[in-house]
């Protein structure tokens, strides 16, 4: 750390200069391992843009942090992704101060606004019913298992991997699955398994040799992993491949549709949203109210007044 640090006291001269410094930042971060290559990633993007955009790091202002984060808004990212730049330069920049690098000129720098709606597109009910059949009669019993568990419960891929078969455990006298939720580092919470979600995957556990309380509740079926813990990307190829084959092949529709489509459908069946919120695990109730958005574009949809106007203007013409 002190070789790094010295370094940038006297000056950053090459991008090896640059990249240990994010290298020292980031070990001193206290977060995961995600957040921490995260930071390691966007930050040498950043230091990398600057050397090509012929700029000094010694002379840096908050103006020119400003013109990156519009050249990445203005290069097609999405705000989410920006964000996560700007988070990042903003942690940086505090980190520099406080060893007493760099002066914090992250502190002015905004995160760009993004509208809180979710971008993938529930199932209606029916698409839902296609899905299991499909599922059901061309996919391999662990995939309808899957699939099955996803749109009845709203798991997260990642929740999905997570679990293994002495997860599924009983409280207050019904079945339930232990959840390790995203960001969590225990199984501190939980879905329902009803018969329905429970079924299939009971068939599918039948058809393996390895059903012990640590062994994944779904394998690895690929020839260099047989047996093994599935990948979160395991999970949602299984769920784009099912939606593909009811027809859905847009970018709207992935695995993370599956848990929209959980939410939308408990409101749809009369549910509170309280229950959504419990169902989906949600800390913060507002994420939960977004969900009714779906159902006020459905009424808008069905009961629109250009419709109206259509009906209307007929009979006069």
């Amino acid at each position: 750390m002190e070789t790094s640090i010295t370094t940038t006291q006297q000056g950053l001269k090459t991008t090896a200069d640059v990249h240990g410094v994010v290298e020292t930042f980031a070990a001193a971060q206290d977060v995961k391992k995600t957040s921490r290559d995260l930071y390691t990633r966007t930050l040498n993007a950043f230091f990398d843009w600057v050397a090509t955009s012929g700029r000094t790091v010694s002379a840096l202002t908050v103006a020119d942090l400003i013109a990156y984060k519009d050249e990445l808004l203005n290069a097609g990212k999405s705000s989410l992704t920006v964000a996560s730049y700007v988070n990042s330069l903003r942690r940086f920049y505090e980190w520099a101060e406080s060893v007493k690098l760099y002066p914090n000129i992250g502190k002015g720098l905004h995160a760009p606004k993004r509208q809180q709606v979710f971008r993938k597109q529930p199932l209606t009910v029916a698409q839902v019913g296609n899905l299991l059949r499909y599922e059901r009669a061309e996919q391999s019993p662990r995939d309808y298992a899957i699939i099955n568990l996803l749109v009845r419960t709203g798991l997260r891929c990642v929740e999905v991997v997570r679990a293994n078969v002495g997860d599924i455990t009983y409280k207050g006298g019904q079945r339930v699955l232990l959840v390790q939720g995203k960001g969590r580092d225990e199984k501190d919470n939980f879905v329902i398994l009803t018969d329905a979600a429970f079924e299939p995957i009971a068939a599918y556990l039948n058809t393996r040799k390895d059903t012990t309380p640590t062994a994944p509740l779904f394998t690895s079926e690929s020839h260099n992993n047989v047996g093994g813990r599935l990948a979160t990307r395991a999970v949602s190829a299984i769920a784009k491949q099912g939606l593909k084959g009811i027809g859905l092949n847009n970018r709207v529709f992935t695995a993370h549709s599956l848990r929209h489509t959980t939410a939308v459908n408990i409101l749809r069946a009369g549910g509170s949203l309280e229950q959504v919120q419990y169902t989906l695990r949600h800390a913060n109730p507002a994420t939960t109210q977004i969900y009714t958005a779906t159902l006020r574009e459905e009424q808008r949809l069905n009961n629109g007044g250009e419709l109206m106007l259509d009906a209307l203007y007929n009979t006069a013409i």
